[in-house]
């Protein structure tokens, strides 16, 4: 092996630059050439691609989002967008892929991979730590912490001024953002698309409190759940307290990385340059129990099964 490529895909996280400057470094001192695919597989797909080298990924790695752009790629489900991938591949004489990204990301490394008998190593960098087999991704942490940061502010005004808010934070198909925020921030419920809303029996709670004294009350409700003004608005309707709507957004996608998130990148980087050197291939690296291992791709990029009930009963006893 002496040439592999490196790309983020899919949404950004806080860390995928600090996994960038340890690829390249860490491949570098292998004598292997490094070549960044800019803006994922459309990159490939268009042949954006540029040699990195020790000096290029200088003072990147305190930085949020990525040097090399990320975005999706709807032309890479196809035929033709996968076999021009290809074409690039081959031209370059790339041996092998470093792919920096979540769920998606990985389906598609495994697919192509396969298709095209490609080398394929995975670096799990989500916001949504939304990939099986592991315990943690690259900018998850720093994700909660931004909404955590956001919460702890919002609950002065709450208690303050002795009003409900409903908060929005990211997370599509997964909770995991909500619920480590909502437990986190001593927030009073929270709301998730792998649980079902019960608004009445919320409600009622929010009533009873209020009649006990409590006058402030946060929700965190995740994107895929719910919009928040449409939730805010049926608490008012419901409870004739006033309610206010806050959504957190794309905020927590960015802002510069932990130094949970650095080091995940950093030492998953390592093992995932030395895995392609071992002739591995179609696997993402990760944590599990402290320790680095590697997880097929076919088990990767399978729903993430979360300790919800355990969570939420947590978070109820807690309130």
């Amino acid at each position: 092996m002496k040439r592999i490529a490196v790309l983020t895909t899919g949404g950004d996280a806080p860390g995928m630059n600090a996994a960038i400057r340890a690829v390249v470094r860490c491949a570098t001192a292998h004598k292997l050439e490094v070549i960044g695919v800019f803006r994922g597989w459309r990159g490939l797909i268009n042949e954006e691609l540029k040699v990195l080298d020790h000096r290029s990924v200088s003072g990147i790695i305190n930085l949020g989002g990525t040097i090399l752009k990320t975005g999706r790629c709807p032309e890479f489900q196809t035929k033709e967008g996968q076999d021009r991938a290809y074409q690039t591949v081959k031209k370059y004489a790339i041996d092998g892929l470093i792919v920096i990204g979540g769920n998606g990301s990985f389906t598609a490394a495994h697919e192509f991979g396969n298709k095209y008998n490609i080398p394929c190593i995975g670096i799990p960098a989500s916001i949504d730590n939304d990939i099986n087999g592991i315990d943690v991704t690259i900018g998850s942490d720093t994700a909660i912490n931004t909404a955590l940061n956001a919460i702890d502010n919002i609950r002065d005004t709450a208690t303050s001024m002795e009003r409900i808010f409903v908060v929005e934070v990211m997370g599509r198909g997964c909770g995991y953002i909500a619920l480590a925020v909502a437990l986190a921030g001593g927030c009073e419920d929270v709301i998730i698309p792998e649980r079902k809303l019960n608004l009445e029996a919320m409600c009622h709670d929010i009533v009873q409190g209020n009649i006990s004294g409590k006058l402030s009350w946060i929700i965190v409700v995740a994107e895929g759940a719910g919009k928040a003004e449409d939730i805010a608005q049926k608490i008012t309707d419901m409870t004739s307290f006033e309610t206010r709507a806050i959504v957190l957004g794309h905020v927590q996608r960015g802002g510069r990385p932990t130094a949970i998130s650095r080091d995940l990148a950093l030492r998953l980087s390592q093992v995932a340059v030395d895995s392609l050197l071992k002739g591995e291939k179609d696997k993402a690296v990760g944590i599990s129990c402290g320790r680095v291992i590697m997880v097929d791709f076919e088990t990767a990029i399978k729903k993430k099964e979360l300790k919800i009930e355990e969570w939420y009963n947590l978070l109820k006893i807690l309130t």
